[in-house]
């Protein structure tokens, strides 16, 4: 049993240094513990990001969020996604229904320098691709803020 449980962790580890090496993007542990905005809702449901949901800033990306400036190698935020649920007349969270990672890495040409994935609910990977899912909405409407979409005045 302890030899079955000691090559799934060394599996789950290898996975993570492999999908690092390869230049993905893991889901960061802990990342609800870092500064999270107000909740923002979409209510159109053309829109991938139809719903309501949360962005966490990490403490490396922060400083630049407040000022506007470019990003440092490694600033990472994630943007969780729930369903809209109706209660006593107001519009809360519902189902999550995935969660987006976008890490800044300045090897990644192709979409601005930044890396971008997706995750199911469960935190597996979602397939999403960020070059043709992520990018050219971050290209159209945050080029001149190193591609970041949110702001830090709609943050709090």
């Amino acid at each position: 049993m302890k030899k079955a449980i000691s090559l799934m962790v060394l599996g789950a580890i290898l996975g993570v240094t492999a999908a690092a090496a390869a230049g993905q993007t893991a889901l960061p542990k802990g990342y609800e513990k870092w500064d999270k905005s107000k909740a923002r809702i979409d209510t159109d449901k053309k829109s991938l990001f139809y719903g309501i949901h949360y962005i966490y800033v990490d403490k490396k990306a922060m400083k630049s969020y407040k000022s506007g400036g470019a990003y440092p190698d490694g600033s990472r935020f994630v943007a969780v996604n729930y369903s809209i649920k109706e209660e006593n007349g107001n519009k809360v969270p519902g189902k999550k229904n995935m969660i987006v990672v976008m890490q800044k890495d300045r090897k990644e040409q192709q979409t601005g320098g930044w890396r971008f994935a997706g995750f199911t609910p469960d935190g597996k990977p979602s397939g999403l691709d960020g070059k043709r899912d992520c990018f050219g909405c971050h290209e159209k409407d945050a080029k001149g803020r190193d591609y970041v979409i949110s702001r830090y005045a709609d943050f709090k």
